[in-house]
């Protein structure tokens, strides 16, 4: 069995070219996330609205809230839960939940001809921006919680988390391993 988070790379030549492993697609209002433990993915919870965007992580990779990083993923169509895409990141999105700072990978499918020239941010259609600028600062209201997006960063900033995330990881396992 496939362990989502240890078993597939990064990508296949992060951070230019990045793996998302799909937890919650768009149009949907389950929010679900992969339990490393169990190696399942499990119902989180069911959101008061629909995702706009499809959503995963990159495996390999820890962010600073203890989680694999968090990719927002730009792709035409729907895909489903486990679903690995093969995915070029555009920017980053610095939020601050309940808190605590969940920085949001911004990526397009490699795959998808519809995102085929989006290279960056500055690519991106405003109204989609708008869209998924409301969608994170408004999706946990009605659950009693605290959400701000506090900027969007650039291609750069990107690269310097992915690999960040990853060193981190790395620097995990070795240290688990001893």
């Amino acid at each position: 069995m496939v362990n989502y988070l240890h078993d597939i790379p990064p990508g296949p030549d992060p951070p230019r070219e990045i793996n998302v492993v799909i937890e919650m697609t768009r149009a949907s209002k389950n929010k679900y996330e992969y339990d490393t433990t169990l190696n399942v993915f499990r119902l989180d919870r069911v959101l008061y609205t629909f995702a706009p965007f499809d959503y995963g992580f990159i495996p390999r990779t820890l962010d600073c809230d203890g989680d694999p990083l968090d990719v927002v993923l730009f792709i035409n169509e729907p895909t489903f839960t486990s679903c690995l895409v093969h995915a070029r990141p555009i920017g980053i999105m610095e939020m601050d939940d309940s808190g605590k700072i969940d920085d949001k990978i911004i990526a397009v499918s490699v795959k998808d001809p519809y995102y085929r020239d989006v290279k960056s941010l500055i690519d991106v259609p405003r109204s989609l921006m708008e869209e998924l600028k409301h969608f994170y600062a408004t999706y946990k209201i009605q659950e009693g919680g605290h959400t701000e997006v506090r900027k969007f960063m650039e291609l750069k900033d990107a690269y310097d988390t992915i690999n960040r995330c990853i060193a981190d990881y790395e620097r995990a396992c070795s240290e688990n391993a001893e």
